[in-house]
């Protein structure tokens, strides 16, 4: 197989689908807490964000995963809950399941095709090297 240069293709596919597997975990798990209310620290859990970059080889790096704190956390009423302050309410994550599925959706069909991409690159570097033999 030849050797695999920096800026190639195939690097490029591989640095979207490491990026596009972390954004999948990381919105999975925003949607398993998507009602915990009591979480590190006794606070409800806060949304997490993949922050990505390009990187010099044209692919893109995870520069990290932070909380987001912009997005305010939601209150509903519920008294009997003993996360509940005193007037009633409970403190919820700033999770929207239905914008996390979309998110999830979109970061799936981002991973298929840089596989995708991957997989035609791999059938090209076959078929050239059958040309030449």
């Amino acid at each position: 197989m030849p050797s695999i240069q920096k800026t190639s293709p195939i690097n490029i596919a591989i640095t979207g689908l490491l990026a596009e597997s972390r954004r999948m975990k990381v919105i999975s798990n925003n949607i398993a807490n998507a009602s915990t209310t009591n979480g590190p620290g006794g606070k409800p859990y806060r949304r997490q964000v993949v922050q990505l970059s390009t990187d010099p080889s044209g692919g893109v790096s995870v520069r990290g995963v932070a909380a987001d704190n912009v997005t305010p956390l939601k209150k509903i009423y519920e008294p009997g809950n003993p996360d509940a302050s005193e007037d009633g309410y409970v403190d919820m994550p700033n999770v929207e399941v239905p914008v996390e599925m979309i998110a999830l959706i979109e970061s799936s069909r981002s991973y298929q095709a840089n596989a995708a991409v991957m997989k035609r690159y791999l059938e090209m570097v076959d078929l050239t090297t059958e040309l030449l033999k």
